[in-house]
């Protein structure tokens, strides 16, 4: 008995090692240890709770603390993550977003739940509730000046490549109507203080305009945010012909690069330091007196290290402004210089990689076009 039980261990360590196996099939995680006995696929701790909410779908169990029978590891032995992957995933749209282990719940669940309970991928051509180039429903959006969360109508149009969102349920114009290559959206469960939060950001007048929404469902969330990519994608795909599929991927829905609070003074450097909820987004740096403020009080263009910029750990001596934390940082631009404080020295070098991976890559064309968005958008 004890010999029949090492043996199916020695034989379920052996597909646990394969190179297949490395990471987690659902968000990429290295060293998974638990898998699923009906999907035979290997999964990291946080994806098997999801598996277990779906135990209709998938039996999960731990590879270190559980036993696992001569059955079920000849069954992983047959599957594993790439046989499982090439039936679940063989026709994943490329506008997707799949998500990895760094990225909020309600995205990874419905990336599991779409996989394996609603086998959205297995087919090719599958209609799909977010690929059919027009998108209604309703959103809960929060009012720019009260603060409070309302119904609102949003249409999404692939056709017209536009995001428009109503006041009222009947009302025959829009009350924005945004064109889609200028809108992206990022998922906010902490900032906005539900855990299916979105926040759609787009460019009005070449400032920043945020919109905080959220839905009961989790599907329908994750389904809007998909929906805006695929427009998006089928509208990049007409404006630039000879880009690749891949390439025009990458022009889609982007996380920010960091979020978090820093003191900020003005161009003179005199000016006692204010607390503010900084966002970068990419080369955008914009500053607002609270995380959810629709619109930045001031932004900065932050360009390469070829055309001048560059981040440097602690202020310039002789800094006269009033702060009061103590980890300093300054954007050197072209133009001036940005004096910033963190209020611990982990904030201060995670924002200072952060600029540093912005500093350290090459513009394009499009972005020496936003350059002049430097200290003209970035007021005391």
């Amino acid at each position: 008995m004890a010999g029949g039980k090492e043996r199916s261990m020695k034989a379920l360590k052996e597909v646990w090692r394969r190179a297949e196996n490395a990471l987690c099939a659902d968000c990429g995680k290295p060293d998974p240890d638990w898998a699923s006995s009906t999907l035979g696929v290997f999964i990291c701790l946080s994806c098997s709770g999801i598996h277990r909410n779906i135990p209709s779908i998938s039996k999960v169990k731990s590879l270190k603390m559980d036993h696992w029978d001569d059955a079920q590891v000849q069954f992983l032995a047959k599957h594993g993550n790439a046989v499982t992957k090439a039936t679940y995933e063989a026709h994943i749209p490329i506008y997707y977003y799949q998500p990895n282990y760094n990225d909020c719940q309600v995205l990874r669940e419905q990336w599991i739940r779409a996989k394996y309970e609603r086998k959205e991928f297995t087919e090719p051509g599958k209609q799909l509730p977010y690929s059919d180039g027009v998108k209604e429903g309703i959103l809960w959006k929060r009012g720019r000046d009260n603060g409070q969360f309302l119904p609102r109508k949003f249409l999404l149009s692939e056709r017209e490549g536009c995001l428009k969102y109503f006041t009222k349920h009947d009302a025959k114009e829009p009350k924005i109507n945004v064109k889609i290559d200028v809108i992206n959206a990022t998922f906010q469960p902490v900032k906005i203080g539900n855990p299916n939060g979105l926040q759609i950001t787009y460019l009005k007048d070449n400032k920043t305009r945020n919109i905080f929404v959220y839905h009961e469902s989790g599907k329908e969330v994750v389904d809007w945010f998909n929906a805006i990519r695929s427009v998006q994608f089928h509208y990049l795909k007409v404006a630039f012909p000879i880009a690749s599929d891949n390439e025009i991927k990458n022009r889609l829905t982007r996380n920010f690069l960091k979020e978090g609070y820093m003191e900020k003074t003005g161009p003179k450097q005199r000016e006692a330091f204010k607390k503010r909820w900084f966002t970068l987004d990419h080369r955008r740096l914009m500053y607002f007196k609270d995380p959810l403020d629709a619109f930045a009080k001031g932004e900065v263009f932050v360009g390469s290290r070829e055309n001048g910029y560059s981040v440097q750990k602690g202020l310039p001596s002789g800094t006269q402004g009033n702060f009061s934390w103590h980890y300093g940082l300054t954007i050197v631009t072209p133009d001036r210089e940005y004096l910033f404080t963190c209020e611990t020295e982990t904030d201060q070098l995670d924002w200072i990689a952060a600029f540093t991976s912005v500093i350290n890559q090459a513009m394009t064309p499009q972005e020496y076009a936003s350059k002049c968005l430097d200290a003209a958008l970035f007021p005391s």
